[in-house]
């Protein structure tokens, strides 16, 4: 064990030894802790402030997992705090009025669960799709018809400002690099893997979706765009309670679903677990043009292709929680998972040659299988030290993902039209890669008083990974050679991280939250099969600074300041070489280093629901995908780069709106302006483009039970890097009936109804001039049976939190 790592083990334990402070009898502006009739704490209650004649929103809070909750106001005009949850009585407190400076602390607050059984709870309300918070973004999930019959990918590209392209990449404000978290742990997988996960995981099992554009020092500073958390249901029925559903896909493919979710809990014991299989497939019909100059003219490459992707998805979740006492509970989480695909294409490409007529042809046939195993695993323990918020959460996760794939090409070349006079070659590939991941985190928590509080972490994390890249060739039949662009990477990584953060008021309008967090990396790439090794050593800091302006009960304005850095993954830094075609390739970069984010935002919300955001970030040694030419064998390689620098200035605007109690819609408008600059080669990339999105929901309640659901997105023409693509429109809907008290749901979906979500996309740079046409049937219908059924009374799932970094960067 070196001494940067015997440190942070010392530091880390010492930090959990922080568990005998004692606490102090502080409290918040309005501050207590809710239990349930058996006195055990109960999380994830709505806590509102209301005023008294006209029950106006004056703020709101959710409970934590410890039924803890703390809201602050600035109002003076007279309230009082409401609390509900699914399944208990509605709890209410007499008026009062809050003064400046004044605190109020209820204590202990018992709520009673209904006398009626649960099938017999009927929710009439709903809260809005979306919520602005001063600290973030939260789109609500649960109950859209969407949710019933999608996957998670489809809702999250429909959260404001995320962008999902045809292929699975998510952007954030018009920016890559952004982080995925689940229940704050991280997915730890490539942006491929995460994609796959996703379509795999219904849509009905999240609650909300938070858009965090500027996540503060707790969070790991990976990710320069920001962070994505995926919030999963929590259930709070004692006894046992899940659901079952069917479901079924076309587009061009039949891709069936099916799932069950069955949760218990028992005394002091809560457990729960899914199940879910998943058949994802589609078409990609796909044409590029590429022009080379040549001695003579222009030698034109025609390529049309059609592929066929076709993925089955295994995944299980599951995790066990005890309750030591009011004060302490540990427990433990498992994913397990394991996909399977198949990829079948068949390209012709037309090549024309300036000096005379001929016309030489290439048909490439591939056939490509690809298997991922991957187990997550997760023990936490909480502490909750006081009454009043001090808390100390400690995680040890585990992560190993085994993936591999083998793939064949096969190539025919000839000249006009005499096939049976031309040539013949074959590529073959194999791919095994190894990860493992462990990482230990331990964060705690320590209210100051009058609104002031201290958080300090560590985490550590170590990773290891195994690839190893098989290439052989064969001219016609003949016997396969080994090609010299096979590899053996062996990667090590080893990241240590502190971070501190402090927040207090200012004065009675004016809130601020200050952290430092800071992060030493030391990493080897090791090319086995070349004797090169390549290691980067870096400590950085990330700063950032939280400012909260309530101008009055319903206007307010936030500023956020940041530095965040995202590194490259595993497999990028690979100096492998894969063959798209015999003309393409993709190469690894054991050059490419991490790039940082300098991102400012200027937040303006409006009665917790109207939005209107600036914000600007420049980005150095930002990834960008770069394509270089041959012309000479006019061979063409793609490799991920570093670009000098990148600006993006964003204005993004929110608006809901309520036409009558069975139609509301939410609308998202969002302006960008994006520069790119680098020197690439002898060429410099100097690009400017000014693009804009627009989103708008529409949620319909219809008679007979019925409600419908429409999303209209429209994304006018914008740049990446060398890149420009067109712009791009489509419409999805969904219908939903239920049917015997709500146990059974029918939900029928239509995703790009009009076949709109087509890519177009140029590079015209230098000497490079090619154009791409691309459509991944995205049009399709979906059917989903769900069948909902519970027993018993009332109980909680607490939500834990585990590392949050390394299995994102997994490739």
């Amino acid at each position: 064990m070196n001494l940067r790592t015997l440190v942070f083990a010392t530091s880390f334990f010492y930090l959990i030894g922080w568990s005998h402070l004692a606490a102090q009898e502080i409290s918040g502006t309005v501050s207590g802790t809710i239990l349930d009739e058996n006195r055990e704490p109960l999380p994830f209650a709505n806590v509102v402030l209301l005023e008294v004649n006209s029950e106006e929103l004056v703020t709101a809070v959710i409970s934590d997992d410890a039924g803890y909750f703390t809201l602050q106001t600035i109002s003076e005009k007279e309230v009082f705090l409401r609390i509900t949850t699914l399944g208990y009585t509605s709890y209410q407190t007499n008026p009062f009025v809050l003064r400046g400076g004044a605190e109020k602390n209820f204590g202990t607050i018992q709520v009673q669960a209904e006398t009626t059984g649960l099938d017999e709870v009927t929710v009439n309300a709903a809260r809005p799709n979306v919520l602005i918070q001063a600290d973030k973004t939260i789109v609500n999930v649960a109950g859209t018809v969407m949710a019933e019959g999608n996957t998670v990918l489809d809702v999250v590209g429909r959260s404001p400002g995320v962008f999902v392209d045809a292929d699975g990449n998510i952007s954030l404000n018009g920016r890559s690099g952004v982080v995925v978290l689940i229940d704050e742990r991280q997915t730890y997988m490539n942006a491929a893997d995460l994609a796959n996960f996703l379509r795999a995981m219904p849509a009905d099992n999240i609650l909300s979706i938070e858009v965090i554009n500027n996540p503060p020092a707790k969070y790991d500073a990976e990710g320069a765009a920001g962070v994505i958390n995926l919030v999963l249901k929590k259930n709070n029925i004692n006894g046992t309670n899940g659901n079952v559903h069917l479901g079924s896909q076309y587009n061009g493919l039949h891709t069936p679903s099916a799932g069950a979710t069955l949760n218990v809990k028992k005394n002091k014991w809560t457990s729960n677990a899914s199940l879910n299989y998943s058949e994802w497939g589609r078409f990609i019909d796909l044409d590029i043009i590429r022009r080379f100059q040549v001695d003579g003219g222009l030698s034109v490459f025609d390529q049309e292709a059609r592929l066929k992707l076709l993925r089955s998805n295994l995944f299980f979740s599951g995790g066990t929680d005890y309750q030591i006492n009011e004060k302490h509970s540990i427990g433990i989480n498992l994913q397990a998972s394991g996909q399977k695909g198949t990829e079948d294409g068949n390209s012709l490409t037309n090549i024309s040659n300036p000096k005379n007529s001929d016309t030489n042809y290439l048909n490439a046939l591939n056939d490509s299988y690809s298997d991922n195993y991957r187990v997550f695993g997760n023990l936490h323990y909480i502490a909750r030290l006081d009454t009043q918020g001090t808390k100390l959460s400690a995680d040890l996760d585990f992560t190993q993902m085994d993936a591999g794939s083998l793939s064949m090409l096969s190539n025919s070349y000839w000249t006009n039209e005499l096939t049976g006079e031309g040539t013949s070659d074959r590529i073959r590939t194999g791919n095994e890669m190894l990860y493992t991941i462990y990482t230990a985190k331990a964060d705690f928590t320590r209210p100051l008083g009058k609104d002031r509080e201290l958080e300090a972490g560590l985490k550590g994390s170590w990773v290891n990974s195994d690839n190893k890249l098989d290439i052989s060739k064969s001219v016609e039949e003949g016997v396969f050679n080994p090609d010299p662009n096979s590899n053996h990477f062996i990667y090590k990584e080893q990241v240590l991280a502190a971070y501190t953060s402090y927040k207090g008021p200012i004065s009675e309008q004016l809130n601020f939250q200050a952290g430092l967090r800071a992060e030493y990396a030391d990493i080897e790439g090791n090319s086995v099969s070349s004797s090169q090794i390549n290691t980067q050593e870096y400590l950085n800091l990330f700063p950032s600074l939280y400012l909260q302006h309530q101008v009055n009960d319903n206007y307010q304005i936030v500023y956020n300041l940041n530095r965040r850095i995202t590194r490259p993954h595993y497999r990028q830094l690979n100096p492998y070489v894969f063959y798209i075609d015999p003309l393409t390739t993709e190469e690894g970069n054991p050059q490419l280093r991490p790039q940082y984010a300098n991102n400012f935002e200027m937040n303006h919300i409006i009665k917790n629901a109207y939005q209107l955001a600036v914000s600007f970030s420049q980005t150095e040694n930002a990834f960008g995908q770069i394509m270089v030419q041959d012309e000479e064998t006019r061979k063409t390689r793609i490799q991920m780069q570093n670009l000098d620098r990148t600006q993006n200035l964003s204005v993004r605007a929110t608006i809901p709106f309520e036409f009558a109690s069975w139609y509301s819609t939410s609308n998202m408008l969002q302006f960008d302006g994006n520069t790119f600059q680098s020197q690439l080669g002898a060429e410099l990339l100097d690009e400017k483009q000014f693009s804009f999105m627009a989103r708008s929901q529409h949620n319909i309640t219809l008679p007979k039970g019925f409600r419908l659901e429409l999303v209209g997105i429209y994304r006018s023409p914008f740049r990446d890097g060398q890149l420009k693509i067109d712009a791009m429109s489509w419409m999805d809907a969904g219908l939903t009936k239920t049917f015997y008290n709500d146990k059974l749901s029918l939900t029928v979906n239509g995703a790009d109804i009009f076949r709109t979500m087509k890519f177009r996309g140029n590079i015209d740079f230098h000497s490079i001039n090619t154009d791409v046409r691309q459509y991944n049937s995205m049009q399709s219908v979906r059917f989903t049976l769900r069948w909902k059924f519970a027993r018993g009374e009332q109980f909680k799932v607490s939500q834990r939190s585990g590392s949050t970094e390394e299995r994102n960067r997994l490739d």
